[in-house]
């Protein structure tokens, strides 16, 4: 087949900035949220001692080993909700100048244009249909089970990360656990050796104890939270992606495509060796 329109490249900037740039303000959010839970109440009215507050710093100091791996599960929280959301709209999954400029190829008939924009222009629609091209002589069937298989690998790409999300709150309230039963450990480690004389060793052993716990749900119920919404928001996107590319082929004429090879995709297999006619039968050594 040839091409009998110029085949229109479009070029995307790139989103990375602009995710960076999200994760910041959410991280900044998550930190200050920390941080005001970290303030201590101040003295009643009259009281005669000085108002005392705690920074972030010094609870991440008294929360002990434990708060280095929550803080790894909290950027690693960060950055997939800003991730996701982005790749789980219909707009990045479907670009609308995408949509338009392959619509436009499929109505003039110009499927080995189509191909090549699609091929050039990477994304969850344009994949999908460079996959359904590239079958179209085998047939509406073939076609439209490269269609779904298609469809299927991009859904269990992105769920796959969105998976991550409940590892996340999974695991947060376990190391939080672990940082409990450490805390318990060093506190009755102090009341062993020093009794209960030495009240501020045992307070920081009783606040390690707290400050992981609480520290592992303040990740965990987010991350649940967003597990949910994303993965909702994907099902929705991928039924919309659907529709899109399934209109597309809706009215193909299979019976002009016959055979054809729209694709580059090279095929390796051929006519059996023994079926030729110059193929000489095999003997065993």
């Amino acid at each position: 087949m040839q091409t009998n329109t110029a085949t229109i490249m479009t070029r995307h900037i790139p989103n990375g900035p602009a995710r960076a740039f999200l994760c910041v303000l959410l991280a900044l959010g998550v930190l200050t949220s920390f941080n005001l839970y970290a303030e201590d109440a101040a003295p009643p009215e009259g009281a005669a001692a000085e108002v005392h507050t705690e920074s972030m710093i010094d609870r991440f100091i008294e929360g002990g080993w434990v708060m280095y791996p929550i803080t790894v599960c909290s950027i690693a929280l960060v950055w997939l909700t800003v991730d996701l959301w982005m790749r789980t709209g219909i707009k990045k999954a479907a670009p609308p100048a995408q949509v338009a400029q392959v619509q436009d190829l499929f109505r003039a008939g110009d499927y080995v244009g189509a191909y090549q924009f699609c091929k050039g222009s990477p994304s969850a629609f344009t994949n999908t249909t460079r996959v359904g091209l590239s079958f179209l002589g085998d047939g509406h069937d073939a076609t439209e089970a490269a269609l779904f298989s298609e469809l299927n690998k991009v859904n269990a790409a992105i769920q796959t990360r969105i998976n991550y999300l409940s590892v996340i709150g999974v695991c947060t309230p376990m190391i939080g656990l672990t940082g409990t039963v450490t805390g318990m450990m060093r506190a009755f480690s102090t009341l062993k050796t020093s009794g209960a004389g030495d009240p501020a060793k045992l307070s920081g052993a009783i606040g390690e104890v707290l400050i992981a716990t609480a520290s592992g749900l303040f990740i965990a119920v987010p991350a649940f939270m967003f597990f949910d919404f994303l993965r909702n928001r994907l099902q929705v996107s991928m039924s919309d992606l659907q529709e899109i590319v399934m209109a597309l082929f809706r009215k193909m004429p299979y019976s002009h495509l016959k055979d054809a090879h729209v694709g580059e995709e090279e095929f390796y297999a051929a006519i059996p060796n023994w079926v030729a006619g110059e193929a000489q039968p095999a003997t065993a050594a």
